[in-house]
């Protein structure tokens, strides 16, 4: 139930416990909270708030221009008024959202449905009105003294999140218009003869510039600014650590992995498109599920992660840690050799042959036997894989299965021993 105070405060009853959902909705609620959440210092205060909200102890809330009120029973029962203030637009920035939202009579339609579009804020935006807060806007006062937010004033501001839901006109209130102002003011400009807004009429035609002059000047312009500095180090993904439960189907920690695995891998991207010449900046080619399961679980994912990939990467838990030792080698070409058995013919066996014919001396040579690409030691725990571009990968037996043993070698003996060493260590 809300009560109208005059247009310029509203009072809203006490909104019911918020158990087992979240306080926002909508985007323009969820923007309202982040920048709570981007304000606020003290992360326990905020999980103490939501508890707050959510438990029902947030007393009726009362809107008015640049301030939200409401009295907050604290954990203890101790009640505290808590207010959370939002500088007002000025006169001259609500006559250009007034000018913005008669030019556009969509945005008139959702306010009036109770929406609030995304390209009515960015029209906004554009024309230097900021709708919604950002962070440091939500500036807190409470009875409890805190000089931050508090668990009071962030009780206060989950339960704001809800009615913002219901109705984006009480953010509009608090920057400083009432709805009924509101809608007057934008049915007066709606009304007037457009001789007598000249802002509104059409504009006239921008002054041009000649193709050939501009042409011409190609050649004295400025060169390009050098490329940045590439960070040196990937960006940390936000916690998703909040109680508010999940979606169905939703892992929090899955997606944080992820996140953190995503930035990592654009900061190596961006690195290698930094440090690359131009011609060099080519593509890699996609990886198959398969093989993009095991690159994330070369990432040291949690337990419950890891079982996940493994059974994407069609593999049990000790195959994807084997897969992820052959990526730690050499990416998708380690993957490939250890993952792929093909027949080596023509030339490409001839040189395999001579290459293995010559790695030893007659005394020394290893009694190998060859099937498909893969040369395996007579009565030995090692083996050599041909890649498909000539390299000699090393393999050594561990408890009934091939793993890898080191990097390539364009020579067979060089990475026989390495799999000699891997086994004796």
């Amino acid at each position: 139930m809300t009560r109208f105070d005059g247009d310029l405060e509203r009072t809203f009853a006490a909104l019911p416990p918020a158990h087992g959902r979240g306080f926002a909705q909508t985007w323009w609620g969820q923007a309202w909270l982040k920048a709570l959440e981007e304000t606020a210092l003290d992360s326990q205060q905020l999980k103490a708030g939501r508890r707050l909200a959510r438990a029902g102890a947030v007393g009726a809330v009362s809107v008015r221009p640049g301030r939200i009120t409401a009295v907050v029973q604290g954990r203890d029962r101790t009640a505290h008024r808590a207010d959370v203030l939002l500088e007002e637009l000025t006169e001259g920035q609500w006559d250009r959202f007034l000018d913005m939202a008669v030019e556009r009579a969509g945005h008139v339609a959702a306010l009036l449905d109770r929406e609030m579009p995304p390209h009515l804020v960015e029209d906004a935006a554009a024309r230097g009105i900021e709708l919604l807060p950002g962070m440091g806007d939500l500036e807190p006062e409470c009875g409890c003294d805190a000089w931050d937010h508090c668990g009071h004033t962030t009780a206060l501001c989950y339960q704001m999140a809800r009615l913002l839901d219901q109705d984006p006109f009480v953010l509009l209130l608090m920057r400083g218009r009432g709805e009924r102002d509101l809608l007057n003011d934008l049915q007066a400009r709606s009304a007037a003869p457009a001789i007598a807004r000249p802002e509104l009429s059409e504009p006239a035609e921008p002054e041009g510039v000649d193709a050939a002059e501009a042409y011409a000047t190609g050649d004295i312009l400025p060169p390009l600014p050098a490329l940045p500095e590439s960070p040196a180090e990937p960006g940390a993904p936000p916690s998703l650590d909040t109680e508010t439960p999940p979606a169905p189907g939703v892992e929090p920690a899955a997606l944080e992995f992820l996140a953190a695995r995503t930035a990592a891998e654009a900061h190596r991207l961006l690195s290698d498109a930094l440090r690359a010449r131009p011609e060099q900046r080519i593509a890699e080619a996609g990886l198959t599920p398969s093989q993009d399961a095991v690159r994330l679980a070369a990432g040291s994912p949690p337990a419950d992660v890891a079982e996940r990939l493994a059974d994407g990467s069609g593999r049990d838990r000790e195959g994807l840690e084997t897969a992820v030792r052959a990526w730690r080698l050499g990416g998708v070409a380690a993957l490939a050799v250890h993952d792929e058995e093909w027949a080596v013919e023509g030339e490409t066996l001839a040189r395999a042959r001579a290459a293995l014919e010559s790695a030893w001396d007659e005394e020394e040579r290893p009694a190998l036997r060859a099937r498909g690409n893969r040369w395996t030691v007579v009565g030995g725990p090692g083996q050599l894989r041909l890649g498909r571009d000539g390299r000699w990968w090393p393999y050594r037996e561990k408890r009934g299965r091939w793993v890898p043993a080191g990097g390539p070698a364009r020579d067979p003996a060089t990475a026989l021993a390495a799999a000699r060493s891997a086994t004796e260590e």
